[in-house]
């Protein structure tokens, strides 16, 4: 039944999209919810956003059959039902399984695993003309890797084959301080090389308190352990649980921790981002208040807040991956151009080239040559738009020079030119051809900011004016969020061990 009523809506998306190709002209995708800071158009779309379902789990192949519209907690939670899980689980609940083949979607397991592409056994696409096509390493295997990161602009995702792992009670994660910059980055690297790991990643609270997190699944716990929860409203923000059990001494402290409390651990608060809404409104930031407003923290909620709010603008959300050895010089210059901490560690294996997703040729000596670093810069940034600009252009122009490179969920400033000489332009116009997708947007058209156009709208747009007015901004983008649904389905979101 799920199988007939998947086939009946791609097919009705192939045919929109036909149309749309018959008389060349470009659209968008509409699969609902979003996690990008980009700001968002709605014009000529097609919509998927019933491609919501997890239509098999077989637990003999260890795969699952899903559409691109499961979030990752529905996907975690149809999965571990039959003691199986996804080896790459984005951070955030609400972040799709399409959004993570069409984005750059990392996290704690990347290192081993890569990005969370590099765990789909194929995709079904409907190309720019509206055939429907099967991609996979080993068909059509230039599409798949193209396809993979490039905000889909050569083709629309209906379903794919996900490979899962076995599931275990717990993850126990060992909590390694550490207390400096460069000791940090040297000690994620060395917990990747540690085969009993299964996660790895780090927070930098500061030049001097950093911590590693290394994370093993298992089953068993001892007795005099205590099982640690992060999803109630009384639990403990994971990163401030993480810091204050580090805060002093070297010696590691440990966590066992439920599986799926582990996977969306920084989902209240949305790492730290959270914090930042009660500097807004000037509001008391202690446990009590985390609790009282526990509803509005959670990730859904505070990106479609941020959205609506017209903060987002002056709001630096960035996902940065350079090589190790530039690692401490990139930290070193965020620290003192922008004076955000805390800065979150991933390492991730880099994906074969040519690809959208970040990579260098840059060597790192000492460090494994197929891994780069991901920093996650996310604060406020300088109040003024045209500061705010300036900000992130620099901030890119230092990355390129490190021989880094960007997420595209965030702003992108670069200037066309600049933009294809990091990327092969070649190879993805090839493809563009090759698979008729000349009439979609291209990756750039798709993420660049028009800084002109943004100009023009902040002074006429009355809208823009008043959101611009302390908290009236961020008053609408509550009840934005709240309206677009966004806090009924955190409301009625659950995961559970089901082994």
């Amino acid at each position: 039944m799920g199988l007939e009523r998947h086939k009946s809506s791609v097919s009705r998306i192939a045919s929109a999209i036909r149309q749309f190709y018959e008389r060349r002209e470009p659209f968008r995708i509409n699969h609902g919810s979003t996690n990008s800071t980009r700001p968002i158009r709605r014009k000529n779309e097609v919509d998927i956003s019933d491609l919501r379902n997890v239509l098999r789990v077989d637990p003999e192949t260890r795969t699952a059959l899903v559409e691109p519209n499961v979030p990752m907690d529905r996907l975690v939670e149809a999965t571990m039902k039959y003691g199986l899980v996804p080896p790459v689980v984005m951070e955030f609940p609400g972040i799709t399984a399409g959004g993570g083949f069409a984005g750059t979607a990392g996290e704690s397991s990347s290192f081993r695993y890569g990005f969370f592409d590099r765990t789909i056994n194929y995709v079904e696409m409907v190309m720019a003309d509206g055939t429907v096509m099967k991609v996979s390493e080993s068909e059509n295997q230039d599409l798949c890797r193209g396809a993979a990161g490039a905000v889909g602009t050569l083709g629309v995702t209906t379903l794919m084959e996900l490979q899962l792992v076995e599931a275990k009670k717990f993850v126990k994660a060992t909590y390694l301080p550490q207390r400096s910059v460069r000791e940090s980055i040297t000690n994620v690297h060395a917990e990747t090389l540690n085969e009993s790991n299964d996660y790895v990643d780090g927070i930098l609270y500061g030049p001097d308190h950093g911590v590693v997190v290394a994370g093993e699944m298992t089953n068993d716990m001892p007795d005099t352990a205590k099982v640690q929860t992060f999803s109630r409203a009384w639990d403990p923000w994971y990163y401030l649980h993480v810091k204050d059990k580090t805060r002093t001494g070297n010696s590691p402290v440990v966590d066992y921790i439920p599986l799926a409390e582990y996977l969306f651990r920084y989902d209240r608060g949305g790492f730290w981002v959270g914090r930042a809404a009660f500097h807004y409104f000037n509001f008391p930031f202690n446990r009590a208040t985390r609790w009282f407003l526990d509803d509005f923290l959670h990730t859904r909620m505070l990106y479609r807040a941020l959205h609506s709010s017209g903060e987002s603008h002056r709001f630096v959300v960035q996902d940065l991956a350079v090589p190790y050895s530039n690692a401490e010089t990139f930290i070193d210059y965020t620290s003192e151009k922008l004076g955000i901490w805390p800065l979150w560690l991933c390492p991730l294996k880099q994906s074969p080239k040519p690809t959208f997703h970040p990579h260098s040729t840059v060597p790192s000596p000492g460090f494994t040559e197929d891994q780069m670093l991901n920093i996650g810069v996310w604060g406020f940034g300088p109040k003024d738009p045209e500061q705010s600009i300036t900000a992130n252009r620099d901030l890119e122009h230092r990355l390129r020079e490190l021989g880094g490179m960007k997420w595209f969920y965030a702003h992108t400033y670069y200037g066309e030119d600049e933009f294809w000489n990091m990327y092969d332009r070649e190879w993805y116009d090839r493809l563009r051809a090759k698979y008729n997708a000349t009439t979609l947007p291209s990756v750039y058209d798709k993420i660049k900011i028009d800084v002109e156009a943004d100009r023009k709208e902040r002074a006429e747009s009355w809208s823009r004016k008043i959101r611009g007015v302390r908290p009236l901004g961020g008053l609408f983008g509550i009840r934005n969020a709240i309206k677009s649904g966004e806090y009924h389905i955190h409301r009625n979101s659950e995961w559970k061990w089901k082994g």
